[in-house]
C-alpha cells in the first residue's frame, strides 16, 4: 500500500541500524531492483476476488507540478515519464492497464474485446469487463471514479463521474452494460473513489441550480462562501436509481493510508512546492471526513488545487478495478 523509510518517527537512527543490524520492520522498498520508483497505491477489497486500487502522487518519475506518479497523458507532462509511470503501475498490479479517453459523456466501452497487448484508449467515460487479465482504469483529478462489481457473475465496471457525465447518465449506462453481460442488480457492489468534496466544489448559481434539479439536495454552500455541488451524493442517488444499494466506504482505508503517509519524505517534498496547498486547506490527519477530497488531501492530484495556486501543470491519478486470477 505505502512506503515509509526508517527515521526519527521509528525511534532509531540510521547509524544504530547500521551498527547493530536493527531494521525498521515497517519499511517497504521505495525502488525496484532496477532502481525505478515503486508506485504508492491504496488497495480496497471491494468484494471476494475483486480489488480496487487508488494511485497516489507518490512513487513515479514525473517532475515539477506533475510530481511524481502522473498517469495522465493530456496535461503536458513528458510522454516518456507518463509511459514509465504506467509501466511501473502495470508491473505492480501484475496486469495491463485498460484506459479510456474521457470526454464527460455516458458512453461505455466493452473491454472484453480489446487487444490484451493494445494501448488504445477509445473515447468513453466507463468500461466493463468479465476478464481477469486486465485492470480497468479511470483518470481523476477532482472528478469522481465509481467502481462496481458483481463477484458472483464475474463482471466489473468503472465510471468517470464528473458533473456532466453524471447528468448525462453515465452510471445508468454502466450498470445497463454490466447487466447485459450477466451481472445481477442485487449482486452488484460499488465504491466511490477520491473526488472534490462539496466544501471545495464552488460553482456559479445557474450551474448549481440546474444540477440540483437533476439531483435534488446536492446544491449547498462552499467554504469559500459561494454555492457548491456534491457530486459524490449525486452518484449515490444515481446508483440507487439504477438499483444498486450496496456501497462500500473507501474512506476508512484511505484514512489509514493518509495517517501512514503523512510524514513521508516524498510527500513532504511535494507539499513544499505545491503552492495550491496553501489555499486549499491542506489536509491534516485529524480532519475527519476529508481524506477522500482531492483538493484537501495532498496524496491526490487536483485540478481545482492547481487553479487556486494559479499554476498550469497538474497530474492525474488512476482508480482501478480488477478481478483476481
Amino acid at each position: 500500500m505505502a512506503k515509509q523509510a526508517a527515521g526519527p518517527e521509528s525511534g532509531m537512527s540510521d547509524q544504530w541500524s547500521d551498527e547493530h543490524g536493527v531494521v525498521d520492520s515497517s519499511a517497504i522498498p521505495t525502488h525496484d531492483a532496477g532502481g525505478a520508483p515503486i508506485p504508492v497505491t491504496i488497495p480496497i477489497d471491494l468484494a471476494p476476488g475483486v480489488r480496487v486500487v487508488y494511485t497516489t502522487r507518490l512513487g513515479g518519475v514525473s517532475q515539477g507540478g506533475y510530481a511524481s506518479l502522473n498517469l495522465g497523458g493530456k496535461g503536458g507532462d513528458e510522454p516518456g515519464s507518463v509511459e514509465a509511470n504506467r509501466q511501473a503501475l502495470s508491473r505492480e498490479l501484475g496486469k495491463p492497464l485498460r484506459l479510456v479517453s474521457q470526454v464527460h459523456s455516458a458512453r461505455v466501452v466493452d473491454a472484453d474485446g480489446r487487444d490484451p497487448a493494445g494501448m488504445d484508449a477509445p473515447p468513453a467515460d466507463a468500461q466493463v469487463t468479465t476478464r481477469t487479465d486486465q485492470a480497468l482504469g479511470i483518470f481523476a483529478a477532482d472528478c469522481l471514479p465509481v467502481l462496481l462489481a458483481d463477484p458472483e457473475a464475474g463482471v466489473i465496471g468503472a465510471a468517470h463521474c464528473g458533473r456532466k457525465g453524471l447528468v448525462a447518465g453515465v452510471i445508468a449506462s454502466l450498470v445497463d452494460m454490466m447487466v447485459s453481460k450477466g451481472a445481477d442488480l442485487g449482486g452488484i457492489v460499488a465504491t466511490l473513489g477520491p473526488c472534490i468534496c462539496p466544501d471545495c466544489y464552488q460553482v456559479d448559481e445557474d450551474l448549481a441550480r440546474s444540477f440540483d434539479q437533476v439531483f435534488p439536495g446536492t446544491a449547498g454552500t462552499s467554504r469559500f462562501g459561494g454555492v457548491s455541488i456534491d457530486i459524490a451524493s449525486a452518484a449515490r442517488m444515481a446508483l440507487r436509481a439504477s438499483g444498486i444499494s450496496r456501497v462500500v466506504d473507501s474512506g476508512r482505508r484511505v484514512a489509514a493510508a493518509t495517517h501512514y503517509l503523512k510524514d513521508d519524505q516524498e510527500l513532504d517534498a511535494i507539499r513544499k512546492v505545491d503552492k495550491g496547498a496553501e489555499q486549499a486547506r491542506d489536509i491534516r490527519a485529524d480532519r475527519a471526513g476529508h481524506w477522500l477530497c482531492t483538493v484537501e488531501n495532498p496524496l491526490w492530484f487536483s485540478h481545482r488545487r492547481a487553479v487556486l495556486a494559479g499554476v498550469e501543470t497538474e497530474g492525474r491519478m488512476l482508480a482501478l478495478i480488477m478481478r483476481e486470477d
